[in-house]
C-alpha cells in the first residue's frame, strides 16, 4: 500500500466506492434527486435541499439554430462575400465522413449511445480518476451541447459575458442545471439529432465553428471528405481548441489525435491496419483563411458594403441597429443580388487603368443600372478597399450616396458635382413644353441681372444671378462657355450637343424653371450628402453644381432609355434565411417620369452629343454611326475635379466619373500627368469618356442595343420662339431682356464639337 493513503478512503476499496459514491450525490445534488440512486434510500436535509432545487430547473431548452455565415451572390450565383459573427455552414449528419462521427464519440462520449443524457459512469470514472491526481471531464456529448446551445443564446442575445464555460466560471447550480436539460433533451431528440447538432455548433478554431467550416479552414475539403487522420486531429482540437491547435502546436495536435485514433482502435472503431498508418501520417494542414467581411471581397467590395448598408438599415431585418446585425450576421442567409460578375470585370479593369499607378490619388468610377428594372449591374471605383501597401487605399464607396456608404461616418463624399450631365433636363422640359429642338436661340447671352424675371411657378423663389457688374449684390461673374467661339445663335440640340452653358441657359430662359424641377425630381435626382432634393431655381443647378452620385445619374439617365418611366436603383434581388424562407427583397419599383415623346427626344440629342458634339472627342470613339445606337452626355465642373459621361443603349445605363475623390474635393484638375500623358485640364471626354465607351463597347450588346424609337416631328421641326439678335461680337457679354421675347424662327447654324459645362464640356 502506497505511503500516506488511508485504506478506509481507498477508492480500490468497496466501503472507499461507497463513500465516493455518496461524495458524489452531495456534490452533485442530481444523484440524490433519484437519477443514479432512489430518492428512497437519501436522507438528510442536505439531500432534501438538492431534490427541491432539482427540482425547480428547467426542462426546457429552446434549441435555436446555431449562428449561421451569411452568403451575398451575384446574379450568376457566384459568391461575392462571406458574413459571419461565427464562420459555420450547417450540414447534415449524412454529409459527415464516419470518421469524424466515430472519432468524436470515441474520445468524448464512448458511453454516447449508452446514457440519457448523463453518464454515470462517466462520472464515477472521472471522479476517481481526477481522485487520484489525473483530472478527467465527465460531460457527455449531449452536455456539451446543451452547454454550447445556451451559450450561443446568449451571444446571439449579445450577452456574451454571461457565456459558461466549463472549470472557469461554471458553479454546481450550473451543472445541474445542464445534466436536467440534457435528460430532457435526450426525451425530445434521436441520438443522431443530437450529435448532428453537436458537430455544427461545437468551437474548433476562431474562424471555424462546426465541422464542416472546420474542414474547410484547416483542411480546405468538407466534413464529407474528412480522411481518418484529418477526422481524429479535428475529434481531439474540440477539448483546448488553442493547446492543439495543428497550425501554432503541431506536437501537441499529433499526441492528442494519435490518442483519439487509439481510442478509436481499442473500441473497435478502426481496424490495426487504418491505425497504423493514421498513427505514421505527419500532422499537415492545408488552410483556406476564413475571409469574413465585403472587404476580402475580390469580386466587388464596394457593391457589397452597399449591399450591407442596405440589409442593416431595413427595420425587416431587426427592430433596432442590434437586432439586424445579429440577423445578417448570425442567420445564415442567402442574399442573391443584381450583380453581373463579367460586367463588373469590365468595369473593374477600365477604373484600375485609368489613373494607372496614380499616386495623387485620384478616383475614377462606374456604375451601370438596367433600363427597366434598375437593377444594378456593375459597381467598380479605383481604390483598395482592403488596405494594401502602396495603393489607393479608401474604404468610402464614390458611386453612392452618403447614406449609402459604410464609410460615411469617415467623411463619405455623397457625389461630385455633375456639370453638364444635367443639362438634359433643361432640355427635357422645353420639350415638355411643346418646343422644337431645332429652334434657334441667342447663346450670345452672358448676363442675367438679379432682376431677371424668371418663368416659376413654383414657390421656391429664384437664387442668384450671373452679372460681374452686380457681384457684390449676389451674383455671379457673366456666364462662361469653355470657349470664346459658341457666344451666338445655335439650335437648342446643337447647344445641348455642344455642351454650351448659355445656350442651357437661353433655353431655361424661355421654359418654366418649376417645370425643371418637377422633371430632376422624377428622375429621382438628389443631393448625395443630404437627400435632399436639388433645387433648380438656384441657377447654378442647371449647370451641374450641386454634389450628387454616379448611381443617381445612371439611374435618371436610364428614364430616358426607358421611354420616360424611372425605376429605382435595386442589388438585392431575393433573401431567403437558413430555413429556406423568404425574407424581404427589393422589387422592381418604376413610375412615370417623363412623356415618351420627351424622353425620346432627349435621346435622339444625347446621340448627336456622341456623333458630333463633346462627346465625339471621346478615344476610343463609341456613337450610333459606328457602332450601336448609344445616347451619351459629357461633364466637367469648373476646376477641372469633377468629370463624367453619362449614357445608355437600350438595355443598359452607365455613369462613367474621373476627379478627386479626396477630402473636401478642391484640387484642381489641372497640369496632371496619368499614364504618361500630360493634360492642361482634364475635360470629361479625356479619362471618363475612355472609360465609358471602353465598357459599354464590350458589355452593352449583352443587355441590348435595339434602336431607339424616332421623337415626334413637332419636336423636331415645330415652330417655336426664336432668339434675339446676335451682337455683331460674340463674345461680348449681353445682357438678357427683362422677359423672354418671341421671333421667327431662323435657320440653325452648323455647329462643331464644343464645350460647356460649368464653363466644360
Amino acid at each position: 500500500m502506497a505511503t500516506g493513503k488511508n485504506p478506509l478512503f481507498d477508492t480500490a476499496t468497496t466501503l472507499g466506492k461507497l463513500l465516493l459514491f455518496l461524495g458524489v450525490s452531495a456534490i452533485c445534488g442530481v444523484l440524490v434527486a433519484g437519477l443514479l440512486v432512489p430518492a428512497a434510500a437519501v436522507t438528510g436535509s442536505s439531500a432534501s435541499g438538492s431534490i427541491k432545487f432539482f427540482d425547480t430547473l428547467p426542462a426546457e431548452l429552446k434549441v435555436d439554430p446555431p449562428s449561421q455565415s451569411t452568403t451575398i451572390l451575384a446574379a450568376d450565383g457566384s459568391v461575392i462575400a462571406s458574413l459571419y459573427a461565427e464562420n459555420r455552414t450547417k450540414v447534415s449528419l449524412d454529409q459527415m465522413s464516419p470518421y469524424i462521427k466515430d472519432a468524436v464519440i470515441a474520445i468524448e462520449d464512448n458511453r454516447f449511445y449508452e446514457h440519457g443524457g448523463v453518464d454515470t459512469t462517466g462520472i464515477m470514472r472521472a471522479l476517481v480518476s481526477t481522485a487520484r491526481g489525473n483530472k478527467q471531464g465527465a460531460s457527455t456529448i449531449t452536455q456539451q451541447y446543451v452547454n454550447n446551445v445556451i451559450n450561443s443564446s446568449l451571444e446571439a442575445e449579445g450577452k456574451g459575458d454571461q457565456v459558461l464555460l466549463n472549470g472557469v466560471n461554471k458553479g454546481i447550480g450550473d451543472k445541474l442545471r445542464e445534466m436536467k436539460l440534457s435528460i430532457a433533451l435526450e426525451k425530445k431528440f434521436t441520438k443522431e439529432q443530437i450529435l448532428e447538432g453537436y458537430l455544427n455548433i461545437v468551437f474548433f478554431n476562431r474562424d471555424a465553428y462546426g465541422i464542416e467550416a472546420a474542414s474547410k479552414f484547416f483542411f480546405s475539403t468538407t466534413a464529407k471528405d474528412l480522411t481518418l487522420p484529418q477526422a481524429a486531429l479535428l475529434a481531439g482540437l474540440v477539448n483546448s481548441p488553442s493547446f492543439y491547435d495543428p497550425i501554432n502546436n503541431p506536437e501537441n495536435a499529433k499526441i492528442r489525435r494519435d490518442l483519439v485514433l487509439q481510442a478509436m482502435l481499442s473500441q473497435g472503431k478502426i481496424k490495426q491496419a487504418d491505425y497504423d498508418a493514421a498513427v505514421a501520417s505527419p500532422v499537415e494542414t492545408k488552410v483556406t483563411p476564413a475571409r469574413q467581411g465585403c472587404a476580402y471581397s475580390t469580386t466587388a467590395p464596394y457593391f457589397c458594403d452597399y449591399v450591407l448598408h442596405l440589409l442593416l438599415n431595413n427595420p425587416a431585418y431587426g427592430a433596432d441597429a442590434d437586432a439586424r446585425v445579429r440577423t445578417v450576421f448570425r442567420g445564415g442567409l442567402t442574399i442573391k443580388t443584381t450583380l453581373d460578375p463579367n460586367a463588373q470585370a469590365v468595369a473593374q479593369t477600365q477604373v484600375d487603368g485609368s489613373a494607372g499607378a496614380n499616386p495623387d490619388k485620384w478616383g475614377a468610377s462606374l456604375v451601370s443600372v438596367q433600363p427597366g428594372s434598375g437593377k444594378i449591374i456593375s459597381m467598380a471605383q479605383n481604390t483598395q478597399f482592403l488596405e494594401a501597401e502602396g495603393k489607393f487605399n479608401n474604404v468610402i464607396n464614390f458611386n453612392v450616396d452618403m447614406r449609402d456608404a459604410q464609410g460615411n461616418d469617415l467623411g463619405g463624399l455623397g457625389g461630385f458635382q455633375p456639370g453638364s450631365t444635367m443639362k438634359p433636363f433643361t432640355f427635357a422640359e422645353w420639350l415638355n413644353e411643346g418646343k422644337s429642338m431645332n429652334t434657334v436661340l441667342n447663346g450670345a447671352v452672358r448676363r442675367y441681372p438679379l432682376n431677371y424675371r424668371w418663368k416659376n411657378t413654383c414657390p421656391t423663389p429664384v437664387d442668384g444671378a450671373y452679372n460681374t457688374a452686380e457681384k457684390g449684390l449676389g451674383a455671379a461673374d457673366d456666364l462662361q462657355n469653355a470657349e470664346d467661339g459658341y457666344y451666338k445663335n445655335m439650335t437648342v440640340v446643337d447647344g445641348l450637343a455642344n455642351s454650351i452653358n448659355t445656350m442651357t441657359f437661353a433655353t431655361a430662359a424661355q421654359v418654366d424653371l418649376c417645370g425643371i424641377q418637377k422633371i430632376v425630381d422624377a428622375v429621382g435626382i438628389h443631393a448625395g450628402q443630404t437627400n435632399d432634393p436639388v433645387p433648380m431655381t438656384r441657377l447654378s443647378n442647371l449647370i451641374g453644381a450641386t454634389q450628387t452620385s454616379p448611381l443617381t445619374m445612371a439611374s435618371a439617365f436610364a428614364t430616358f432609355s426607358n421611354d420616360g418611366k424611372y425605376c429605382e436603383p435595386i442589388a438585392i434581388e431575393s433573401v431567403t434565411d437558413a430555413t429556406g424562407a423568404q425574407l424581404p427583397a427589393q422589387a422592381t419599383s418604376c413610375r412615370d417620369a417623363i412623356k415618351p415623346e420627351v424622353a425620346r427626344g432627349v435621346t435622339a440629342a444625347l446621340q448627336e452629343v456622341l456623333n458630333r458634339g463633346s462627346g465625339s472627342l471621346i478615344q476610343p470613339r463609341i456613337s450610333t454611326r459606328t457602332s450601336f445606337p448609344i445616347a451619351a452626355k459629357t461633364g466637367t465642373n469648373d476646376p477641372n475635379n469633377s468629370t463624367w459621361v453619362v449614357g445608355f443603349t437600350s438595355g443598359l445605363a452607365t455613369a462613367s466619373w474621373f476627379g478627386d475623390a479626396l477630402g473636401g474635393q478642391d484640387r484642381p484638375g489641372r497640369n496632371l500627368t496619368f499614364n504618361g500623358k500630360f493634360y492642361k485640364a482634364i475635360d470629361g471626354y479625356m479619362i471618363a469618356g475612355p472609360q465609358f465607351s471602353n465598357y459599354m463597347s464590350q458589355v452593352a450588346p449583352a443587355y441590348g442595343t435595339n434602336p431607339f424609337p424616332a421623337p415626334p416631328s413637332n419636336l423636331v421641326n415645330g415652330q417655336t420662339p426664336a432668339p434675339v439678335p446676335v451682337p455683331k461680337t460674340s463674345a461680348q457679354p449681353t445682357t438678357a431682356p427683362s422677359s423672354p421675347a418671341p421671333a421667327d424662327p431662323v435657320p440653325a447654324p452648323t455647329a462643331k464639337p464644343g464645350n460647356g459645362a460649368t464653363g466644360k464640356p
